[in-house]
């Protein structure tokens, strides 16, 4: 295929777009903006009741338009976060605790559903249906199933609160959505991008009040104790959190960012603890079943550690000591998917693209359902001018994950490099069609004016 007069070959332009954009890797936030006059921007805000306190409250989305983003953008965040642990007894163990607490919501109808995570930083995090997310991150260094139920409850509290709802009632969604196509557009987030979670861990949902972290607060610990468990469960939960914040690098805080701990909150918990609850404090925390359940991700911990480590460093450009990070996790747990797909970025941004496709590909053997993998080998694959093999990497990833407009445009330059210049155009226009913004939009828009076709 000849290349347009001064013009470099396509895949030296996309590498270095790629380079510097990591194209696609916030695409729960991509996808908020791409799709914002269907979701957000479309939902008309009005006043309801508040399911907790009966008072009049202002809401932006319907009980249907919450539960239609869990479905539209709870999947794609979770596979930034690199999907669910790869241990059915453990995901089996949170949701039967999940189902069991969420009985004593408000909101008892609704479609929650509970999975562990394989990201390595510390978080939690629900979107407005109930759809959550635990970091094995923040699982490892929890010491019983009272301060597990804590955690779920405060994410409950947040759904049955409706505090997305009222946030996307202040406007507040609609300013997610043209962020998120910003970021994507921009080089400055390249290297956040890169680690995955740091710009947020659901934007969408996050970052709420205080005064709505105080009522979620409230409403968890009142649901973990109707469950049976003691309310010092969330007392020792934000002990714990409180000690993180204060020792935990700053490219780490990813829940600390979007759920900011104080004493005030946590002296509020230990009061209502003494006193309202009190009765609570004698039962059972359920540390041995916990430990019991944990125990096979318990024995990840090192391997956890060591992911942090280099994602700290990654965050910090300083990708030699990221690597030496990453071969530590890995000498640790060679087979740990996440661990594989860190090495793979971090080679991949050290401009190692032969030396970290073997990482992806591992990632890919170990846990082939997950679409992450598929979009890294994809990337290295248009790097070593291989656009067959990243066309099947990124048809593979669009095939578990549809809907990303990265992949889509993506999925363009690969067959572009084939020399499938009609093909291509499809998915160039069909990327046009979600956003207008950014370097990868700008080539979209200039091939197909070079080959006669924009619409």
């Amino acid at each position: 295929m000849k290349n347009p007069p001064d013009r470099a070959p396509v895949h030296d332009q996309i590498a270095d777009a790629l380079a510097r954009q990591r194209l696609g890797r916030r695409h729960a936030l991509w996808l908020l903006g791409a799709s914002v006059s269907a979701t957000a921007l479309g939902a008309l805000q009005g006043c309801a009741q508040s399911p907790v306190t009966g008072e009049r409250i202002l809401v932006g989305m319907s009980e249907s338009q919450e539960r239609a983003a869990d479905a539209q953008y709870a999947p794609h965040q979770f596979s930034q976060d690199l999907g669910e642990v790869q241990d059915d007894a453990l995901n089996r163990y949170v949701r039967t605790l999940g189902a069991e607490l969420q009985r004593h919501t408000h909101r008892p109808h609704l479609p929650y559903s509970y999975r562990v995570l394989n990201a390595n930083h510390v978080n939690a995090y629900t979107f407005p249906a109930g759809a959550m997310g635990v970091t094995r991150g923040i699982m490892v260094g929890l010491q019983d199933e009272a301060e597990l139920a804590a955690l779920l409850g405060h994410e409950m509290g947040h759904v049955n609160a409706r505090h997305a709802a009222q946030r996307s009632g202040q406007g507040l969604l609609a300013n997610v959505a043209l962020m998120g196509v910003a970021m994507m557009a921009d080089e400055r987030w390249a290297t956040a991008a890169l680690v995955g979670g740091q710009i947020g861990a659901s934007a969408l949902l996050a970052a709420y009040s205080r005064d709505h972290e105080r009522e979620a607060d409230a409403l968890g610990q009142a649901y973990m104790v109707r469950a049976g468990y003691p309310a010092s469960g969330m007392t020792r939960l934000h002990r714990l959190l409180v000690e993180q914040e204060r020792e935990s690098p700053g490219p780490l805080q990813t829940l600390f960012s979007t759920h900011p701990m104080s004493s005030e909150r946590l002296a509020s918990a230990e009061r209502l603890a003494q006193t309202r609850y009190a009765e609570s404090l004698n039962r059972p925390t359920g540390r041995e079943r916990f430990m019991d359940e944990t125990a096979r991700l318990r024995r990840l911990r090192p391997t956890i550690e060591a992911c942090q480590q280099g994602e700290v460093a990654m965050s910090r450009k300083q990708l030699p000591a990221a690597q030496a990070a990453f071969a530590r996790a890995l000498q640790a747990t060679p087979q740990d998917y996440a661990a594989n797909l860190r090495m793979a970025q971090c080679l991949q941004a050290m401009g190692k693209a032969q030396e970290a496709r073997p990482y992806a590909l591992a990632a890919q053997n170990i846990y082939p359902q997950e679409a992450q993998a598929h979009q890294v080998a994809g990337l290295l694959a248009l790097q070593l001018r291989q656009p067959q093999q990243a066309y099947e990497h990124f048809s593979r990833f669009d095939q578990q994950l549809p809907g990303n407009p990265g992949i889509t445009f993506l999925r363009g330059v690969a067959l572009e490099g084939m020399g499938h210049r009609r093909e291509a155009a499809v998915f160039y226009q069909r990327f046009l069609q979600t956003t207008r913004q950014g370097d990868a939009a700008q080539y979209a828009s200039s091939r197909l004016q070079a080959w006669g076709m924009q619409r």
